[in-house]
């Protein structure tokens, strides 16, 4: 089996495995543990994975978030509820930003159901589903374009979106730890900073597994959102502190 192949393998495994084991893969691929090394190495060096000891995983750490790839085939059925929800913000006539992230995805896809909209995104996945969309006033954020998040960053987003205003932006994040809402990426931070700041309303998008993480960059507290949708069960343990604190979450059903 050629490398390139051999990598691409080991990323399906990732998959539909979340983690895969160095043994397992050496002796899956009939080559020596040093070969599978490097080929980690490399996944890891463009952001694929993240290696632990005897092998590696696409699950979230401090610094670390899996590629697009991998989080736009976990949790459909959540993300749909939780696009669902948030659609319930918007009414015809808005302009609504909306951020990267594989739930914002799903969400900017249901957009044109509330024609017509400005909708203003660095997210590849929705740029590509709207251009060209009737009742759509499409404005696509420039900057540089990081495979890893599917989606565009940096010093000419921020300088785009500083001089943009919006009804409404949704804001997604990988961890939330009591109220700290945070991020792994700096340049990911700055983005969806400015979003919230050129909007007159915010909405963080949150999936129930990022409850209880926390990650390098604190980029927010709770109570800077206008509103939270998220996918928690009614009986959450970690709905009582928030609603004690005064934050509102909606549960999408």
């Amino acid at each position: 089996m050629k490398r390139e192949d051999r990598r691409q393998a080991i990323i399906n495994l990732l998959i539909e495995n979340h983690a895969v084991d160095l043994d397992h893969l050496a002796e899956r691929f009939a080559v020596s543990k040093m070969t599978i090394h490097r080929d980690l190495d490399a996944l890891e060096q463009a952001g694929v994975l993240r290696k632990m000891r005897g092998g590696a995983t696409i699950d979230t750490g401090t610094q670390f978030e899996s590629d697009f790839r991998f989080r736009e085939k976990q949790d459909g059925e959540a993300k749909l509820r939780m696009a669902r929800a948030a659609l319930e913000l918007v009414e015809p006539g808005m302009t609504v930003m909306i951020n990267d992230g594989s739930t914002a995805a799903v969400l900017g896809t249901m957009l044109r159901e509330k024609c017509p909209l400005t909708v203003i995104t660095n997210n590849a996945v929705i740029i590509d589903n709207l251009k060209g969309e009737s009742g759509i006033n499409l404005i696509a954020l420039g900057g540089v374009y990081s495979s890893k998040f599917n989606a565009f960053f940096g010093l000419l987003t921020e300088e785009a979106l500083s001089r943009l205003s919006a009804d409404i932006a949704f804001i997604s994040t990988p961890a939330v730890n009591g109220r700290l809402v945070y991020h792994m990426d700096e340049s990911v931070v700055r983005t969806k900073r400015a979003m919230t700041a050129s909007s007159v309303r915010s909405c963080l998008l949150v999936n129930h597994q990022r409850f209880g993480r926390s990650a390098l960059h604190v980029m927010a507290d709770l109570a800077d959102f206008d509103a939270i949708t998220t996918d928690l069960s009614p009986g959450s343990d970690v709905l009582a502190p928030l609603e004690q604190a005064g934050i509102k979450l909606t549960i999408a059903d």
